[in-house]
C-alpha cells in the first residue's frame, strides 16, 4: 500500500503552489524538459492515447514567436520567462493507438464517417489531462508554471504547427522558477459543501 505524501510534499503540489506571473533569472536545463516530460508521460490518458503535443519555446526567437499570437499581458511574461510551452493536441492521435494501446483495436474506435467530433474531445480532454500532470510534474521538479489562455489559438498553430495541420494548440504556459514578487494574494477556494455532493 502507498503512503500518503506528508505535508511538504502536499504544500509543494498543491496548497503552497502558486501561478506565477514572473520568474528569477535562474535558466531551466534541457534535462529538466526532458524530466518533467518523464514524468507528466506516466499520468493516465483514455486508451494511453497521450494526445499531447509541446512545443518547449527556448530561443528569444520562439518566445517572440509565441508573444505575437498572445495579448499585451501575457506576451510580456511569455518574453520574460525562462521558458514557454505550448501544449498542443494531435486530433490523429489514434494513428499511434496501435502502438500506445496494443491490447485491442483502440484506433478502429476513432475511425469512420460522424466521429470527428468524438476525436477532437477525445484530444481535447486528455491534452487538458497531461498539461495538468505538466504543472504538477514541474511543480514536484521544483520548478514554478504560468498556465494561461488570452492567445489566439488559429495565430499559433499557424505560427508553430503549420506542417502538421492535424496538431492544434490547447493552451499554454510559462516556466522557471517563480519570483514571488509578481504574485498577488490566493484566490478564494471554497469548501467541500459548495461544490461536491456524495451520492
Amino acid at each position: 500500500m502507498t503512503a500518503p505524501l506528508d505535508d511538504s510534499a502536499l504544500d509543494q503540489l498543491f496548497r503552497t503552489a502558486r501561478t506565477y506571473n514572473g520568474y528569477t533569472d535562474q535558466s531551466v536545463s534541457t534535462e529538466q524538459l526532458h524530466a518533467i516530460w518523464d514524468l507528466m508521460k506516466m499520468g493516465p490518458t483514455s486508451a494511453n492515447m497521450l494526445p499531447s503535443r509541446l512545443v518547449w519555446c527556448v530561443s528569444d526567437e520562439a518566445k517572440r514567436k509565441l508573444a505575437a499570437c498572445c495579448m499585451e499581458a501575457n506576451a510580456t511574461k511569455i518574453m520574460a520567462a525562462p521558458v514557454s510551452v505550448i501544449i498542443g493536441m494531435d486530433l490523429e492521435f489514434y494513428e499511434l493507438l496501435p502502438e500506445l494501446f496494443p491490447h485491442t483495436d483502440a484506433r478502429s474506435w476513432f475511425i469512420g464517417e460522424g466521429k470527428e467530433q468524438f476525436r477532437r474531445d477525445s484530444a481535447l480532454r486528455n491534452s487538458s489531462l497531461q498539461g495538468a500532470y505538466f504543472i504538477m510534474a514541474a511543480r514536484a521538479l521544483g520548478l514554478d508554471t504560468g498556465p494561461m489562455s488570452g492567445f489566439d489559438n488559429a495565430a499559433v498553430d499557424a505560427a508553430f504547427f503549420a506542417d502538421q495541420p492535424n496538431v492544434k494548440s490547447n493552451f499554454i504556459s510559462t516556466l522557471g522558477y517563480g519570483d514571488p514578487s509578481t504574485i498577488f494574494g490566493r484566490s478564494p477556494r471554497p469548501g467541500f459543501d459548495r461544490f461536491n455532493t456524495i451520492g
